[in-house]
């Protein structure tokens, strides 16, 4: 099945725009709430998180400690990889459990994540799409969502890779400016998507 990463850098909008796809009908697996879902249920990434991390990661009830590892890896970008390397497998064998369910009629799925280049998993997905805005939007949005600072969103961008960057990895673009139609933009890509799909089905 043809499989399509997206990704966008902390508050461009992609979940957001992931919902269109959806309305069209297409699967969307959200690597990000998954991470956080896998972390209380994957045993293998529990054991992992433990031995790295120590058992005060996980409360009595089984619940993650997020103040215990927050102050470890937030501030060590050493350990902050550390977690990621044990996240990421853990993530990637449930997107691959979640594809195995998906109906084979489905012309192509989505993988939404905010690290897509930077956990490699670009590499599982056959095209990327990369969503941008202008920085100030995204600050705004996040500072909304989240009740944040403006220092603070800047804290999480510093952990991802610029926009640049990913462009060069990226096949596809998206702007999530408010300006440019996104229900447009997206008709125009799911038809590209459609029609890689449907010749990568006929040389299978």
């Amino acid at each position: 099945m043809y499989k399509v990463g997206i990704t966008g850098g902390i508050g461009s909008g992609k979940t957001t725009i992931c919902k269109v796809f959806e309305v069209l009908g297409i699967p969307v697996f959200y690597a990000d709430t998954v991470a956080k879902e896998i972390m209380v249920t994957d045993q293998l990434l529990i054991a992992g998180i433990k031995s790295a991390f120590g058992e005060e990661s996980y409360t009595a009830e089984g619940k993650l400690n997020n103040k215990h590892l927050a102050a470890i890896v937030f501030s060590h970008e050493t350990e902050l990889a550390r977690l990621n390397a044990l996240v990421h497998p853990a993530v990637f064998r449930a997107f691959d459990d979640w594809e195995k369910q998906i109906d084979e009629r489905v012309p192509y799925t989505m993988k939404e994540a905010a690290l897509l280049f930077e956990s490699g998993s670009y590499k599982m997905c056959d095209t990327s799409v990369l969503v941008t805005a202008p920085l100030s939007l995204k600050l705004a949005r996040v500072m909304q969502r989240d009740q944040v600072s403006a220092e603070q969103v800047k804290a999480r961008m510093d952990k991802q890779f610029t926009d640049e960057q990913k462009a060069k990895l990226s096949g596809h673009f998206m702007v999530n400016d408010e300006e440019h139609s996104i229900i447009e933009q997206v008709l125009a890509l799911h038809k590209q998507f459609l029609k890689k799909a449907a010749d990568a089905s006929s040389l299978a």
